[in-house]
Formats: structure tokens, C-alpha cells, sequence
């Protein structure tokens, strides 16, 4: 343990820190990191509380853009021009929007990341009891066995995202659309999310969560105040129609899920063009963990 002096030099740093950071990030245009909150409640699982990099995780920092269906490589190689340095791609799960994915091969995921581009891979599988979209109604939860299937699905997730290429350490995404509906749906909800994140991280790879913010991430952060385990490492913050901010989200305490774990999808459905080549896109900022390629075999 350090002595008290420097204890209480740090004491004395911290705010002159804090807004050095702030002046930093306003300089770069990056997101800046919100000073940390003394009264927040504290992360649900110790783990929560590191550098996920100290774990085996790779970070992307930068923008990202997520379509329903996976690019070509050609699509790929043009958009490198682009802003963006990441890319979201719906790789497994029966709740997927667009199933069929011709482009989506482990020869792609090569191919890209060689381009040096970054995968966040998107898993949808069972949805809330009360979903919103219309589509979903057919992938519901059921509510007798949240947990079990919640497993499943984490499994599912593992073998889809090795399949790939990808090596344990990535981080793999579950995708909870919109819902609204009582609290037995919500507690469902939960029960399932939750048991997915601890199944993926019992083997060994990095759960996150996309939601929006007005149900999924507001459930998983009451959550984290009540002192809940099993919640995600990883929160994919959906809240369009606002400026990128990684730390600005009003429902979730700016000192939880950091470091290097937030995402912020800040617009969707957007046409885009770059290299000649036009995706209908969602737009992110990350500060997050990717997909690690394993080996080829």
C-alpha cells in the first residue's frame, strides 16, 4: 500500500486529470470519458472492473457501421475510404432480420481483416415475450425455461462465431431488439440474457449486449444497481437520432462499463456512399472489443 502523501497527491490530481481528458477528447473529436462517479453503484462482477485488454481482448476505438447484410469484399475494399474502421455483421442465430448471408465465409473475415478492417459480431437469437417488431413474434423467449435456452443460445453463438474463424477472447454481441411489456416479461428477458452472457464467458469468449436504450440497456443497468451477476461485459447502446457519445447516455451511470466497453449506435437506416460503392447503414461509435481471427485451419 502507498503511503498516505501520495495517496492524497492523487486526491488532489484526479479533477486536474479529469479535465485534461475532457480538453483532450474536445481537441481530437473523439468521445471524451465522462469523469467517474463517486456514488455509482459499483460493477455486479469484479471482472466488469478491468481493462478487458488485461483479458485477452483486442479494442477497436473509432466509428462503425452495421447492415443487415454482410458486404462483398469489393464493397469492403471501397469503403475503406470511408470514415469508418469497423464493421458490425450479423453472423448466427434464428432471430436474424437478413438469414442469408452469401458473403459472410471465413475466407471474408480473412479478407477483411487483412484490409484492416474490424468485425463486431452481431448475434440474434430469441427476443424478448414482448418485443416490439412484428417479426420477432415467431423467436419469443419462452417463459418456462429463460435460462435453458439462454445456454443454447450462447453455445450456438460460440460454434457460429468459431466457424468463422473467429478465436475465443472476441467479443460476441447478443442483439435484444425493442420491447415494452409487464414485469414478468422483463424478468424473462433478463433471465435469458443473462444466462447467455455467463454460458459465453464460461467459455471463455467476451459477452455484449446491443439493445435500445429505453428497454434492453435500461433493464441491464437496473440490474448492475441491484447488484445482479451474470450482465453483460460489453453494452451496444441503440439511441438514434442524438450526437455519437459513448458516456452520454442518460440511462446508464457514466462510471459503469468502462473501460474500452461501450458502443453507441447513433443513427440508422442511413444511405452512405464511399469508393463508388452505396450500403444502407447503421452508424456507431466504439470503444469496444472485436473479433479476434484465429489460426487458419
Amino acid at each position: 500500500m502507498p503511503p498516505e502523501p501520495r495517496r492524497t497527491t492523487r486526491r488532489l490530481l484526479a479533477p486536474l486529470l479529469a479535465a485534461v481528458a475532457v480538453f483532450a477528447g474536445a481537441l481530437t473529436g473523439s468521445p471524451a470519458a465522462a469523469p467517474a462517479n463517486a456514488n455509482a453503484a459499483p460493477a455486479a462482477v469484479p471482472e466488469d472492473l478491468r481493462d478487458p485488454r488485461d483479458l485477452g481482448a483486442h479494442v477497436f476505438r473509432g466509428r462503425a457501421f452495421d447492415t443487415c447484410h454482410t458486404p462483398s469484399r469489393a464493397a469492403m475494399s471501397a469503403w475503406r475510404a470511408s470514415p469508418y474502421g469497423a464493421v458490425g455483421v450479423y453472423f448466427a442465430g434464428r432471430g436474424r432480420a437478413c438469414p442469408e448471408q452469401p458473403h459472410l465465409t471465413p475466407s471474408w473475415l480473412r479478407a477483411v481483416h487483412r484490409m484492416g478492417w474490424r468485425v463486431l459480431p452481431l448475434y440474434v437469437g430469441s427476443q424478448s415475450p414482448c418485443v416490439v417488431a412484428g417479426n420477432k413474434d415467431h423467436v419469443r423467449i419462452d417463459p418456462a425455461r429463460p435460462r435453458g435456452q439462454g445456454r443454447a443460445e450462447a453455445r450456438d453463438a460460440v460454434r457460429g462465431a468459431r466457424a468463422l474463424g473467429m478465436a475465443p477472447r472476441s467479443a460476441l454481441y447478443l442483439d435484444i431488439e425493442h420491447f415494452r411489456g409487464s414485469a414478468a416479461c422483463e424478468r424473462t428477458t433478463l433471465a435469458y440474457v443473462r444466462a447467455w452472457n455467463e454460458e459465453v464467458r464460461r467459455l471463455g469468449w467476451f459477452p455484449g449486449l446491443y439493445s435500445s436504450a429505453n428497454s434492453g440497456i435500461r433493464m441491464i443497468e437496473q440490474a448492475r444497481r441491484a447488484g445482479q451477476d451474470g450482465l453483460p461485459s460489453v453494452l451496444w447502446v441503440a439511441r438514434w437520432r442524438t450526437a455519437p457519445s459513448l458516456y452520454g447516455e442518460p440511462r446508464v451511470d457514466p462510471a459503469a462499463w468502462r473501460p474500452h466497453r461501450r458502443i453507441h449506435q447513433y443513427a440508422g437506416m442511413v444511405e452512405e456512399r464511399h469508393g463508388g460503392k452505396r450500403i444502407v447503414i447503421d452508424r456507431n461509435v466504439v470503444d469496444a472489443p472485436v473479433a479476434i481471427m484465429g489460426p487458419r485451419t
